[in-house]
């Protein structure tokens, strides 16, 4: 098993990574929560019916009671009425603040469910089992959790960190290709900002055989790079920040699609391209690495490039949490491996972006 600890004063947890995981789920749960007699599961109708069998046995032989609340499949989910159902869910279960939610899925269940967690009686723990690679390398590690808002993504959240993160990388055999590359947007990324070397050792595995032929080690790099950055920068206000590299015009896209034509993981591949070329525009970025970061997206079949009009780019920029007053902090690569946030007026970003 390779482990991970993130030490956050006072809110230390593990991450834990080793295939067949899900079956060890009890007693590793167990550890992590001794006060804790019940368990409140949240998935969705699709990873419910993979692995809730699973998970649910094991829990219950280490002695918790569970009950599980499944929500519809989609980031349409992620949103206040869900929020509320899980809210009155738990309370009809009889949940109490010595015991703790479990969010069992990808992205989209691990955000709802933890800001569930972080707001029923004032908080109570909860424990992350992602099973898409976007979440085990990405949105289950550092704390954030949120719902979508119409204005857009993420809009109203709270930093809460888990109480024990589990990936069993099986779970990843069952994603299709299209959910597959997602994650591998966020996984590039951490190469393009804090790991020139890890980008040389993906772009060698332009494929899925060949990531999941090395699977546990790119999860644990992963994990560890953003460990790193969350210890240093918890609430996201100076390093934390480098971690959303392609995701303010990322954003945009995803809001241009209406959530729906383009997923978050194709969104941020596009604007971790954009955001390269506009770095080589302003002179900070050296010419070519655009080309370097598509070369390496296209054959997971990640677009290199999205339509979106001045107004969609408008509307994402104007609500960026990045941004302060009529200034915006965009990320942008000195060199592949190294990112810096670069603070432009808002106006002069959408200038560049014609």
């Amino acid at each position: 098993m390779k482990t991970l600890t993130v030490a956050l004063p006072g809110r230390e947890y593990d991450i834990l990574i080793q295939r067949g995981l899900l079956d060890r789920a009890g007693q590793l749960c167990r550890a992590a929560l001794p006060r804790a007699s019940c368990l409140f599961v949240v998935t969705d109708s699709t990873v419910g019916p993979l692995y809730l069998n699973r998970v649910i046995p094991p829990l219950e032989a280490a002695g918790f009671k569970t009950a599980v609340c499944e929500i519809p499949a989609g980031e349409a989910s992620k949103c206040a009425g869900e929020l509320t159902r899980l809210w009155e869910c738990m309370m009809d279960f009889g949940l109490t603040r010595t015991d703790a939610v479990v969010a069992l899925g990808g992205g989209v269940v691990g955000d709802l469910a933890g800001f569930a967690a972080a707001t029923i009686l004032r908080g109570v723990d909860f424990v992350q089992i992602p099973t898409t690679l976007l979440s085990q390398v990405d949105s289950s590690v550092g704390g954030k959790v949120a719902i979508d808002l119409q204005a857009g993504k993420n809009l109203a959240g709270a930093f809460w960190q888990p109480k024990l993160v589990l990936m069993d990388p099986e779970t990843l055999n069952t994603l299709p290709d299209a959910t597959f590359a997602d994650g591998m947007a966020e996984v590039i990324k951490y190469g393009c900002i804090l790991d020139g070397a890890f980008f040389d050792f993906l772009a060698a595995r332009p494929s899925r055989e060949g990531i999941m032929a090395e699977i546990e080690h790119v999860l644990y790099t992963c994990c560890n790079l953003k460990r790193m950055v969350v210890e240093e920068d918890e609430r996201d206000t100076g390093k934390r920040m480098l971690l959303n590299f392609g995701h303010t015009l990322g954003h945009a896209y995803e809001k241009a699609g209406h959530y729906e034509t383009w997923t978050h993981g194709q969104a941020v591949a596009a604007g971790m391209v954009r955001a390269s070329q506009l770095g080589e525009t302003l002179g900070i970025t050296p010419a070519g690495t655009a080309d370097r970061v598509a070369a390496l997206l296209t054959p997971l079949g990640l677009p290199v490039d999205i339509p979106c009009t001045h107004e969609e780019y408008a509307a994402a920029i104007g609500l960026d949490k990045k941004g302060a007053g009529a200034d915006i902090s965009v990320i942008l690569l000195e060199e592949m491996g190294r990112a810096i946030p670069h603070k432009m007026p808002k106006a002069a970003l959408l200038e560049e972006l014609k």
